[in-house]
């Protein structure tokens, strides 16, 4: 399959028609205008959006990742990656981490690296066959 990997940026119409509902399938409780909101101020403080298209301009992933300066080094760090329903298990999200990968290098990250929900074990089958490994637990505490 060919893909087209693509930035989009909040304001521009496929970040409403495309991206947005594709991670709101991630993220359910976000509603059109919380994504919105969302996208125009993590955008402002860095993150990316990075979408695989298909040679119908199908939209069939999207990463959010940002590069940090951190005290292991650079790092590009995936906030969100997640592949339409239909297209999983077809090396899609393996060539977008691809795709975040060689992104990463050209900027001098030393490595990858992505949370994933502690309950998401097909997401972490899918990254422990991407080479990827666990190196740390994240910690958070809810303020509300």
């Amino acid at each position: 399959m060919e893909l087209t990997f693509v930035d989009v940026r909040p304001g521009e119409p496929d970040m409403t028609a495309e991206v947005g509902p594709l991670i709101r399938t991630l993220r359910p409780a976000l509603t059109a205008d919380g994504f919105a909101a969302f996208a125009g101020e993590a955008n402002a403080q860095g993150l990316v959006f990075t979408a695989a298209r298909d040679n119908r301009r199908r939209y069939l992933a999207v990463a959010t990742h940002r590069v940090l300066a951190t005290s292991r080094g650079r790092t590009l760090f995936v906030d969100d990656l997640v592949t339409a329903l239909d297209a999983r298990r077809a090396g899609v999200g393996a060539r977008l981490l691809e795709e975040l990968e060689i992104r990463a290098r050209k900027v001098g990250c030393e490595r990858v690296e992505l949370d994933s929900g502690v309950a998401n074990h097909g997401a972490h089958r899918f990254y422990h066959t991407c080479r990827m490994a666990i190196t740390a637990l994240h910690f958070a505490r809810d303020l509300s």
